[in-house]
């Protein structure tokens, strides 16, 4: 069954060689009952751990049933170790942490086997331990513990049992029984033991070999045996993936204090990367809240565009329901005034202002100075604190006249545009030289309509040829005029050069209107002709002069005032949505998309140039940075802490416990203990989101993070438990189990 051939044994320690045993030949079989004694130090207990495969030789050869063995790797010897060897420790080698039932039912889930709870209670029997089934062998004496081991060892059906010193701490009647016991297995196994109480076995022995200075001296045959056919080929199985996770729940708990350490150091590592993440979102979405665009003047962040997908009109019906959404605060129809500034100015030409027009039912906050509007021409000026437009003194144009400034005619002051400032806010915007205005909605519906001849294309169809309409060109430039009928347009009488005869009376002209959202025509007809000389009879042109008459009038086509504005006034057809928070934004947006609109939402739309960039690379170096430095942190730690389970790791090896299984084992346990951590964590964001806490940093990071977020640092944290525990896995096995066993990994 086992042969040695020469085999020696040495230990290397700090550049000291010492003999464990040298040039030992010998050879065992199924059917003995080997005896081996010698005094402390001869050398027995290393033999019988390299015969179990716990521990390599240097020289010589070792045969199993007849295969040489000085080329297995640490995975053969597993195989053997779960195949062949049932191991009785003069240590007992138990997990103190395990019950007694625990501790025999380990070595049988580690073979795969099943049904195992009726086998594991008839060996608790015959060792006399049933009552104590349930307790921590940690609490049982010496004598326990040992029957313990015992029992575990014959747990497993195989051809070799070697035991260290089995009855060392057992009474005369327990030893006797246990030597009986085995007497009883050896008649068709190889049963080994080492004593110093050689009196003790020598009744069952069948063969004594004495050690001495590792060397054998005497080799005697005590007794006949018969010679035992080996029938232990049976496959040995794999432990379930259920038993594994189930042993590492087990062991994750089992040692409060190890537990509590490993829990610490995951918090740690979850706290630190939750408040460094959170807190470079928050610096990201802070400096993207400052940021702008080159479309839309009006960053508000709790602010929604809205249009229909096909770019139809609203109707009524639909702006009544989205007014009445949750969370929305109000909305301005036709928004195209919130993103482009108006100039406005006093009488007296002492200011001239840049501003943003809004309607008054969306003023938020207190007034600083003044009061609130009380009829259509009262306004209130909303003012960066820190600008410099009226020198630190807004008072001063308190209940002062204001005009919007005629795109046409700058220093024109029409009375229809006139405002009164009554009120005046001040805002820590950093748009210093931009004001915003809030003003009624007579005031507001006339500013839109100049606004859509702003961002409109308007064109002159004539004699089968199409003329654009332009502001800084007289020819064919469309004005309305209150003297021209509806349905009808004045043209210039140098037109008469493009009709028939020379005569454009009573021909069609249309006027062509295209802009972002539709197209609209109007059809007219050519009643009348002017000329320089009955210009101003027909317009009644104050300060006419028929000298300016080529360069300033002639070429113009003149509409009605009524067919003119029905080219521009035709609805809504955008609007812009604003949340009563910001934080309400995705969630308005979100049923906006269900009810088939289109949406835009303005905070997503802000870029701060190079910053935010900048603040992304500078987040993902970091991030990396802490991972990294967090990894050999909580590793250097884990691993201290890991000493104190090395026991526990390399008695799984010692009961045939593969590398990979001891592996898992550690991983899941680490695995585990992170997942705790981790979703504490959760489960304290949520009680402060709930307001059960009060916070401060968490409540940064159920602001700012994500779900994607928590996601890729879930992976992170997950991802260094499995790392840690690969790692010292490695480490665990870098050396035979016993190395492992009485050193430090």
């Amino acid at each position: 069954m086992i042969r040695l051939k020469n085999v020696s044994k040495y230990y290397y320690s700090k550049g000291v060689v010492a003999t464990g045993f040298s040039k030992i030949n010998l050879e065992l079989n199924l059917g003995e009952f080997v005896a081996i004694t010698g005094e402390s130090g001869s050398g027995k207990t290393t033999l019988l751990n390299v015969i179990s495969g716990l521990d390599t030789y240097e020289d010589g050869e070792m045969y199993i049933n007849g295969e040489e063995t000085s080329h297995y790797i640490e995975k053969d010897f597993e195989d053997y170790r779960r195949k062949n060897i049932g191991n009785i420790y003069q240590n007992f080698n138990l997990v103190n942490s395990y019950t007694v039932y625990q501790n025999i039912a380990l070595v049988l889930m580690l073979n795969g086997e099943k049904n195992i709870k009726p086998r594991v209670l008839d060996l608790i029997k015959k060792v006399d331990l049933y009552k104590f089934r349930n307790t921590k062998v940690s609490k049982l004496s010496g004598g326990q513990k040992q029957r313990v081991a015992i029992a575990r060892a014959l747990a497993k059906d195989v051809p070799i049992i070697i035991a260290d010193e089995p009855t060392g701490n057992l009474d005369k009647k327990s030893a006797l029984s246990i030597m009986k016991l085995l007497s009883e297995l050896s008649k068709d196994k190889l049963v080994i033991v080492v004593t110093h109480n050689y009196e003790q076995v020598e009744p069952y022995v069948t063969r004594k070999i004495t050690m001495h200075d590792g060397r054998i001296l005497e080799d005697v045959k005590l007794k006949d045996t018969e010679k035992v056919k080996n029938n232990y080929l049976t496959k040995v199985g794999k432990i379930s993936l259920v038993n594994k996770i189930r042993l590492g729940f087990r062991n994750t708990f089992n040692v409060v204090p190890k537990f509590i350490l490993l829990f610490f150091v995951f918090a740690f590592i979850v706290g630190s990367l939750l408040g460094e993440y959170s807190s470079f979102k928050k610096e990201e979405v802070l400096s993207k809240e400052q940021g702008n665009n080159y479309i839309f003047n009006t960053t508000k962040l709790n602010r929604i565009v809205v249009k229909n997908k096909d770019n139809s009109l609203f109707t009524e019906d639909q702006l009544n329901k989205i007014k009445n959404m949750n969370n929305v605060d109000y909305i301005i129809e036709n928004d195209s005034l919130l993103d482009d500034t108006r100039s406005i100015k006093d009488e007296d030409n002492k200011y001239w202002i840049e501003s943003y027009t809004l309607p008054i039912n969306s003023f938020r906050g207190e007034l600083s100075l003044g009061r609130m509007p009380e009829n259509d021409k009262e306004v209130i000026f909303e003012i960066s604190k820190d600008s410099y437009l009226f020198n630190g003194n807004a008072e001063q144009i308190l209940n002062k006249n204001f005009y919007y400034i005629n795109d046409n005619n700058f220093d024109a002051l029409n009375e229809d545009y006139r405002v009164n400032i009554v009120g005046i806010k001040y805002t820590d915007s950093s748009n210093y030289d931009i004001v915003s205005v809030y003003t009624s909605d007579n005031i507001i519906s006339k500013l839109r309509y100049q606004n859509h001849l702003r961002y409109s294309n308007v064109f002159v169809r004539f004699q089968g040829k199409k003329y654009k309409s332009d502001i800084n060109n007289i020819m064919y430039q469309v004005n309305p005029s209150n003297k021209v009928p509806n349905g009808e347009a004045f043209i210039s009488e140098s037109f008469n050069y493009n009709c028939p005869k020379y005569n454009c009376l009573w021909s069609p002209i249309d006027i062509i209107n295209e802009n972002l959202y539709f197209t609209d025509t109007k059809n007219l007809v050519v009643s009348k002709t002017y000329n320089k000389d009955n210009y101003n009879k027909i317009f009644d042109v104050p300060n006419y002069k028929k000298d300016t008459f080529d360069y300033e009038y002639d070429g113009r086509v003149f509409i009605s005032e009524a067919d003119y504005e029905s080219l521009f006034d035709k609805g809504t057809y955008q609007i812009s949505v604003f949340t009563k928070d910001k934080d309400n934004v995705d969630n308005v947006s979100k049923e906006l998309d269900k009810m088939n609109y289109q949406t835009l939402k303005i905070k997503d739309t802000l870029v701060n140039e190079g910053l935010g960039e900048f603040l992304r690379v500078i987040k993902t170096v970091v991030t990396i940075i802490l991972v990294i430095t967090l990894f050999f942190i909580s590793y250097f730690i884990i691993k201290i802490i890991l000493k104190s389970r090395n026991s526990y790791y390399s008695i799984i090896r010692m009961l045939g416990g593969t590398k990979s299984v001891t592996r898992d084992l550690l991983l899941i346990e680490l695995f585990v203990v992170a997942n705790i951590a981790f979703f504490l964590f959760m489960l304290l964001i949520y009680l402060d989101f709930i307001g059960i806490t009060t916070i401060d940093v968490v409540k940064d990071v159920y602001e700012y993070l994500t779900i994607n977020d928590y996601i890729l640092l879930y992976l992170i944290i997950t991802g260094m438990s499995i790392l840690s525990s690969l790692r010292y896995s490695r480490k665990l096995f870098k050396n035979s189990v016993m190395v492992s066993f009485r050193e430090e990994v």
